[in-house]
């Protein structure tokens, strides 16, 4: 069995592509991917005449590298725990928060933050906080800094590491090399940073190396800093303003110390940002250029940073290496207790050993072999993790969006499932009298539904039976229904009854017409005017109302309900009865019916015309008739399809629509105003895959969701195949230049579904009552794939190629099963199985 191995990323025997095609990706930059006017080869003046590639996975496929710090400058890569998450990026600005227990910050932008969400296409500037380390030839008085701010400095060879449990830069420029590394621990709010500093000449050298941490504007109430040398270290002190008496109590336990700490004391320090900069600025600080040693200056109300500078005398080849620790900190016992457990090489070492072992508990239970090497490394290597962070920490929240808490967790379902049967019970126990679901579920003592939570959205309870049917094909844990549910009443159901009120309460919760109502928001949460008055209605909704109730249906047969299966059947029929009557337009279903009674999401509409959700959503309900779908279908292809994926809808709003709301307010073709918003493209392939016979389709739908593999992708996307971001720019046909930019975001509901379509879709493994069903669906142009599943505790690997056949044709050594399905799965063993698909007709 040949696979692209997680843990070894080989590619050996990789099936092939016919007509050269190497994924659907290949030319989606040729129209704009020069438009910025970047190229690969000398972007960052490191006159690449060796034609490195400007994005590569490295030969074990574990981590991926950028060459050019100039050609995708926001490019980045993110580590996490149950209590932090940091995102750097290339060129060394990072974002970080930690949990105390609501999200907060110890590196901080130079005025007064507001707290908010991580902002889509964040915008970096000068003293954005970042992780910078400066470099001066003390013979010559040349400069330069890496990665690669604040100097910017012309530079030999550059290099950004994206790993799953650390960062790395190397950089080279003036005969020396820069090799940065950030590592996190698996439980504490700290960052690791290693640097290492190598002589490339053959020449003795003298040299400073400053690392430049800046702290930022921590407080207007009280802040300040100043060297420890009882720390060895720079400590900056702070108080988190208030007002009310007694939100002093609750502040006594913030962490509101931040810390630098060194493991080797440097021959000097800076502790003041205005001393260390001076007149000079970032670009050229006069603490470095007009001082042979830095100021040792304090910060008193002042704004503080973490400077140091270590002057080393570098043999020939030679190398010397640093480390410190960086993170919060309530007070010097904690700081004491965070260098005596990881400041040192063993320290960082256990942590590094620690860390990758947490990570590796995500690694899925999926690896491909295809003719497509790219999009491997990606499903091996990064999907997998990516649904791992969700499930994991649920987005750094202490309130998340029941819709995202019951979609993330459902990606858990392939990696950790019981992490996902314990988010049911969780989400369960809050479910409100009426049988609705809250609009957040808090995770934390104390906690409370804060900004979007407070607005009333009417989609939660469709999410149950969406989320549960992938968890039980997976597992065929059908004792989760049985299991008992205390709510805050202390009124105690099973999980099968309490899902029962839920989709119940969907069925309620409709007009006259038999719509669903959406108040101030569904799916898209900022459409929060299309039903404010009480009367508006979203055709989305209704009809993920009708899957929920089939869905559900399914569940009521299975435990031997026919009672319930009749109610919930018959509430299906009518829901898509109804959508059938009053949103079908022309040759799309309409996305809503305002509190005015105006249809929109139809032809006549100069913006948001064609939706994509209802139409993805008819398809899952069943309201879709297979006429009615093949117009759908060409309607999308026509007006949303684009070469960096699916629109959400089109064309985009250019200005507030008041009986719409908000969503329309966003700009053109950004975030849910018809971007490429990849959690509507998602659906979408799930439900492509779901019709057997739109293969070519799905795929295409779905390669587009990771950049690449040309550079010219990459370049427009700005990002690198390490994540899926919540959108790519949409207004393709309005703004061609910026149309595919990546947002950057990596928190998406996309993530799982990915997975799932990967999974369920792609390789056609998917689970049942009784086993693993087979029916693998390959793009036309592939002739065949490889595939190792984990699945209830076995090991399946699997040899997919198309053949003469007219059905699906599975062996196990040389039995040809009776129908494609395996059954009898046995926890521990390894089955081999031969799949023989059908050929595509390709006359």
């Amino acid at each position: 069995m040949t696979i692209n191995s997680a843990s070894t990323g080989r590619e050996v025997d990789r099936p092939v592509a016919r007509n050269g095609t190497n994924g659907s990706n290949g030319a989606n930059g040729g129209a704009n991917g020069s438009a910025n006017g970047n190229t690969n080869g000398n972007a960052n003046g490191n006159s690449n005449s060796n034609n490195t590639p400007l994005c590569r996975p490295t030969a074990d496929g574990s981590r991926y590298e950028l060459t050019s710090a100039t050609a995708l400058p926001k490019a980045g890569a993110f580590l996490w725990n149950q209590q932090m998450m940091i995102q750097v990026t290339c060129r060394g600005y990072a974002t970080a928060q930690f949990m105390q227990p609501e999200p907060a910050k110890y590196m901080h932008a130079p005025n007064l933050e507001a707290r908010t969400f991580m902002q889509p296409e964040q915008n970096y500037y000068s003293h954005h906080p970042g992780r910078f380390v400066y470099v001066k030839d003390e013979a010559t008085a040349e400069v330069f800094s890496a990665p690669f701010e604040p100097v910017r400095a012309k530079l030999d060879k550059f290099v950004f590491s994206a790993g799953k449990s650390d960062v790395r830069w190397t950089v080279e420029n003036l005969g020396l090399r820069v090799e940065m590394t950030l590592g996190v621990p698996t439980h504490d709010v700290a960052e690791l940073w290693t640097i290492n500093v190598t002589n490339l000449t053959d020449k003795p050298r003298k040299v400073s190396v400053y690392p430049y941490f800046p702290f930022g504007y921590m407080s207007w109430m009280n802040q300040s800093g100043e060297w420890r040398e009882d720390l060895c270290g720079v400590v900056a002190s702070s108080i988190t303003p208030y007002q009310k008496a007694e939100d002093y109590f609750k502040n006594k336990q913030l962490k509101d110390k931040t810390y630098f700490l060194c493991e080797t004391p440097p021959a000097s320090w800076e502790a003041r940002q205005g001393a260390f900069e001076g007149e000079g600025g970032l670009h050229a600080p006069s603490g470095i250029t007009e001082h042979e040693e830095l100021g040792r200056s304090d910060a008193r109300y002042e704004t503080p940073a973490a400077a140091v500078q270590y002057r080393l005398s570098l043999a020939a080849s030679e190398s010397h290496t640093l480390r410190f620790l960086l993170g919060p900190a309530l007070d010097d016992a904690e700081i004491r207790a965070m260098k005596n457990r990881y400041l040192s090489k063993g320290g960082f070492a256990r942590c590094a050993a620690d860390y990758a072992a947490y990570i590796a508990k995500g690694e899925g239970c999926l690896q491909i072999s295809t003719p497509d090497a790219a999009l491997d490394n990606f499903v091996n290597h990064w999907l997998p993790r990516q649904c791992y962070y969700h499930g994991d920490v649920n987005r750094l929240t202490t309130d998340p969006q029941t819709r995202n808490y019951l979609q993330d967790n459902m990606g858990m379902t392939y990696i950790a499932p019981a992490v996902t049967r314990r988010a049911f019970l969780t989400a369960l126990a809050q479910q409100e009298a009426t049988g609705a679901m809250p609009d957040g579920i808090l995770l934390a003592e104390g906690a409370e539904l804060k900004y979007i939570n407070q607005i009333p959205h009417t989609d939660h309870c469709v999410w149950l039976p969406v989320t549960l049917e992938a968890y039980l094909a997976e597992t065929a844990d059908y004792a989760l229904l049985d299991e008992p549910v205390t709510d805050h009443q202390g009124k105690t159901q099973t999980v099968f009854e309490r899902i029962s009120r839920a989709v119940d309460w969907l069925l309620s919760a409709r007009d006259e017409r038999g719509l669903s109502y959406i108040a101030q928001g569904d799916w898209c949460d900022p459409m929060n005017m299309v039903g404010y008055k009480g009367k508006g209605v979203s055709g989305w909704l209704t009809l993920a109302t009708g899957f929920s109730c089939k869905l559900w249906a399914d569940v009521c047969k299975h435990q031997g309900k026919p009672d319930l299966v009749k109610r919930y059947e018959e509430g299906a029929q009518a829901v898509n009865e109804a959508a059938n009557k009053h949103m079908w337009h022309g040759s799309w279903f309409a996305r809503g019916i305002t509190d005015d009674n105006v249809v929109f999401g139809v032809a006549d509409d100069k913006e948001g015309r064609i939706w994509l959700n209802p139409q993805t959503w008819s398809i899952l309900s069943g309201a879709a008739s297979p006429s009615q779908t093949r117009q759908m279908l060409s309607a999308v292809d026509e007006q949303l399809s684009t070469p960096y994926g699916t629109l959400m809808f089109a064309p985009p709003y250019s200005g507030m629509r008041e009986d719409v709301g908000r969503v329309t307010q966003k700009y053109p073709g950004s975030a849910e105003n018809g971007s490429v918003y990849n959690h509507a493209a998602v659906y979408y392939i799930h439900a492509l895959y779901g019709l057997g016979d739109e293969a070519d389709r799905a795929y295409d739908v779905l390669r587009k969701l990771i950049p690449g593999p040309s550079d010219a992708d990459y370049i427009q996307r700005g990002q690198m195949p390490v994540y899926i971001p919540n959108y790519y720019r949409g207004a393709w046909r309005e703004y061609p230049r910026t149309a595919g930019r990546s947002s950057q975001l990596f928190n998406t509901g996309t993530v799982s579904w990915a997975y799932r379509c990967f999974i369920e879709g792609l390789c056609g493994l998917r689970g049942d009552a009784d086993g693993l069903v087979i029916h693998p669906q390959l793009p036309p142009h592939w002739d065949g794939m490889k595939v190792k599943r984990l699945f209830r505790g076995a090991t399946f690997l699997v040899d997919i190629k198309k053949a003469d056949v007219d059905e699906v044709v599975v062996r196990h050594g040389s039995t040809v099963l009776p129908q494609a399905k395996f059954t009898s799965i046995r926890p521990g063993e390894t089955y081999q199985l031969s799949v023989s698909v059908p050929k595509w007709d390709e006359c």
